[in-house]
Formats: C-alpha cells, sequence, structure tokens
C-alpha cells in the first residue's frame, strides 16, 4: 500500500509539471500599443502616430477571413475618416460603403506590406445619410488589423477641400492612362485625391519604394467620383517612393488626381 500511494504522488508530481510546461509563457503580459493617427490638434498637424494609449472611435481588432461595422446615423455629417494599422505585418482589406439595405456606392481594396510603417488614413463620404461603413480583413488568420471609424474632425476633415487649392490635378483619362509623382526622401507624408466631374471612379493607387515594388495599393470603385472621392494619407518612411495612379474605367470615365506631400 505505501509502494502504491508513493506511485501515485510520483505521477501526480509529473503531470503537475506537464501542465505548467505547456501554460502560456505570455499571459499577463501588457498589450501592444498600437500607432493609429487620431482626429485632434496633436495628429492633425503632422498627421503621424497618436501618441501611446490615444483612442480613435470605436477601434476594433479584426482577425483574418472576419468583418466589422461601424453605424453612422447623423444626416448632418458627411465625412468619415477610417484608420487601419498592424503589428508590422500585412495589411489585406475591403472597405465598403453601404447606404440602405441593399446599396453600395463605393468599394475599396486596399493593401499594405507592414501595417505599423505605411497604415491606412483615408475619408469616406457617407453622401449625407445613414450609413454603414464595413472592413473585412481578406487576409489569413494570422494577420489581424486594427480598425477605427468615426466623424472626421478638423484640421483632417478640411484636408481634402484644401488640396486642390494647393497642386494642379493631373487628368487622367480612362482606359489605362497612367500618372505618377516622385517624392523627396525627406517627404514623410503623402496625400492623394482622385475625383471625376460626378462620374463614375474606378482606379487604382501603388505606392512603390523601387521599380514595380509595391509598398501600398488601393483600388477603388464608386458611381460618383465627387461624393465619394478618393482621398487617402499614406507613409513614405523610406527613400525614393513614387505613387502611381492608374485608370482602369473606360475611356469616357477620366478623373483629376492631385498628389502632394502632407
Amino acid at each position: 500500500m505505501l509502494a502504491l500511494a508513493k506511485m501515485k504522488l510520483a505521477l501526480a508530481a509529473l503531470f503537475a509539471g506537464s501542465a505548467a510546461a505547456f501554460a502560456p509563457q505570455d499571459a499577463g503580459r501588457a498589450a501592444t500599443s498600437l500607432n493609429i493617427g487620431t482626429p485632434g490638434s496633436g495628429w492633425g498637424a503632422t498627421l503621424g502616430p497618436s501618441p501611446q494609449g490615444s483612442n480613435v472611435g470605436d477601434q476594433q481588432r479584426i482577425l483574418g477571413q472576419t468583418r466589422r461595422t461601424w453605424q453612422f446615423p447623423d444626416i448632418n455629417q458627411e465625412l468619415v475618416e477610417v484608420d487601419m494599422t498592424s503589428d508590422g505585418r500585412p495589411m489585406y482589406a475591403d472597405i465598403q460603403l453601404w447606404i440602405g439595405p441593399d446599396w453600395t456606392p463605393m468599394t475599396m481594396k486596399t493593401y499594405s506590406y507592414d501595417g505599423y510603417k505605411r497604415p491606412l488614413k483615408c475619408i469616406i463620404g457617407t453622401r449625407n445619410k445613414q450609413a454603414t461603413i464595413e472592413v473585412k480583413n481578406t487576409g489569413s488568420y494570422e494577420l489581424p488589423i486594427t480598425c477605427s471609424a468615426t466623424y472626421a474632425k478638423p484640421p483632417f476633415s478640411d484636408l481634402r477641400n484644401e488640396l486642390p487649392g494647393k497642386v494642379e490635378g493631373a487628368y487622367v483619362e480612362g482606359g489605362g492612362a497612367v500618372h505618377s509623382v516622385t517624392f523627396d526622401p525627406t517627404v514623410e507624408q503623402a496625400q492623394i485625391l482622385l475625383k471625376t466631374d460626378l462620374r463614375q471612379l474606378n482606379a487604382k493607387v501603388e505606392v512603390l519604394n523601387a521599380p514595380n515594388n509595391y509598398k501600398q495599393t488601393f483600388e477603388i470603385f464608386t458611381n460618383n467620383g465627387v461624393l465619394n472621392s478618393l482621398y487617402v494619407v499614406v507613409d513614405t518612411p523610406q527613400a525614393s517612393n513614387t505613387v502611381r495612379v492608374r485608370n482602369i474605367a473606360p475611356l469616357e470615365f477620366p478623373f483629376r488626381a492631385y498628389i502632394s506631400e502632407v
């Protein structure tokens, strides 16, 4: 009996040691602070990463192959700011604007090779209607993203309207016409505005760090390139960044491209 009792105690100690070996090693570790630009005076001046601990609207973590939505019921406000980042891994996402039960007037596919160094900052128009913004993570399960959406506030909300007064818009015909701008290595961020004269907008934006080395891409379709123009701010942390826009709509749907440093 004594030998049997000793054997039971030995087995219990063995199982306890095995359970401890397979327990999570980072339990209780503090979460990583994600750098997402936030509306307000501090962020609006530089459009850079926000201070640690700041809050951007309703911030949500979106795992791969899942989606989240944000409701915007105020018809007196028209501009929505969407901010998206990751912990340094690639970002693949689809953004859609929903108005009513079955109307999707704008869709945008986005990609970034590093969502920490090159996050997404964009403005989406709700057309002064009750709207929903959906963000779907189209990447794999191992590539989560963190996203927020909120009504845009000055000074960020003013930049879209101010840009056409600062730079001359390049006329980009439909049928595959291309326009590109290369930035000096000292430029840290660039802003891009694509708009039409009420006709549809179907375009692709590519941010390159070398010939055909894509760091970030945006592909947008909307049936009204004024009410839903494309306005994005991109980070350019490495030298020799080029922004290239391509009109992938038919020939009769040109747009104007306004591209400038922030």
